[in-house]
């Protein structure tokens, strides 16, 4: 476990893990996760290099003193940031949700250190609804007081789109993500997240991400979606292969928003995205 400091001052938590000799693979979380969000994968990857970032204000980095700064062209400078630190001049990168979202920026500001994209359950538009059950959660902690009775309440709000998920691994989930204290689970993340969406959804018309994502073009890249996502709908889904057809894509039966990336499902897309390298 290792940390390097951004040109702003924050110390970001990162991991470098796997074959140092293999290809490096970037791995960076959803909004409110981090890089512990890839340990279902970690075994089936142990030929590449794995670099795990927690991004700003999540996991072990540091909380941003202004969280105007929780934005996706920051994140995408502080991933650039990071491959400098380990002096990488090339790079995949392997993008969960919001992680695809900052995938898609360095694609459209710094093609030439990227050698391919991976989004997990995202793409350049999503539904309001699935916005509006982001909102409904983050920056608040969970009314359960214990871990046991958030993976059950966990395990009931999931298992509509992840119906064959054993409550074992909604436990794990909660004790990756919320932290046990007498006052309750805490969460892992700055709670100030929130006010970034707030801010950036008040600032006007949500941006045209359309332009990011034609910006994979001719690099090798793949599109992993959960079949019952609420944020990556098949439409958009479409309409991004219809958009790239060289890209690679597949849709993860019995997963919802987002596939754990050890479905054997994601695991042959990621391995023959980085093959095309």
């Amino acid at each position: 476990m290792s940390s390097f400091s951004s040109s702003d001052g924050l110390s970001l938590h990162f991991e470098d893990c796997g074959d140092r000799a293999g290809q490096p693979l970037i791995c960076l979380a959803g909004l409110t996760r981090a890089g512990s969000d890839f340990r279902y994968f970690l075994p089936q990857a142990s030929h590449l290099r794995l670099i795990l970032l927690d991004a700003r204000g999540r996991g072990q980095s540091d909380y941003d003193p202004d969280f105007s700064n929780y934005n996706v062209a920051r994140e995408a400078q502080d991933v650039l940031e990071l491959m400098v630190h380990l002096d990488l001049e090339k790079a995949a990168i392997l993008g969960t949700s919001r992680g695809g979202m900052v995938a898609m920026a360095l694609a459209a500001t710094a093609k030439h250190r990227l050698q391919a994209v991976i989004l997990n359950d995202v793409g350049p538009e999503i539904p309001a609804s699935g916005v509006a059950r982001i909102m409904e959660y983050i920056g608040r902690r969970p009314a359960t007081k214990t871990h046991a009775e958030a993976a059950e309440t966990l395990a009931k709000l999931m298992s509509p789109a992840f119906p064959d998920v054993e409550m074992s691994r909604w436990q794990e989930e909660v004790e990756t993500f919320y932290t046990a204290s007498p006052e309750g689970l805490q969460l892992r993340y700055d709670p100030r997240l929130r006010d970034a969406l707030l801010a950036q959804a008040n600032a006007g018309p949500t941006p045209d991400l359309w332009p990011l994502f034609r910006s994979l073009g001719c690099l090798p890249s793949g599109i992993i979606r959960g079949a019952n996502s609420d944020i990556l709908s098949q439409e958009t889904y479409h309409k991004m292969q219809e958009c790239l057809p060289e890209m690679e894509a597949v849709e993860v039966p019995n997963r919802g928003h987002v596939p754990f990336l050890d479905e054997p499902e994601s695991l042959s897309l990621i391995e023959t995205v980085l093959d095309q390298i």
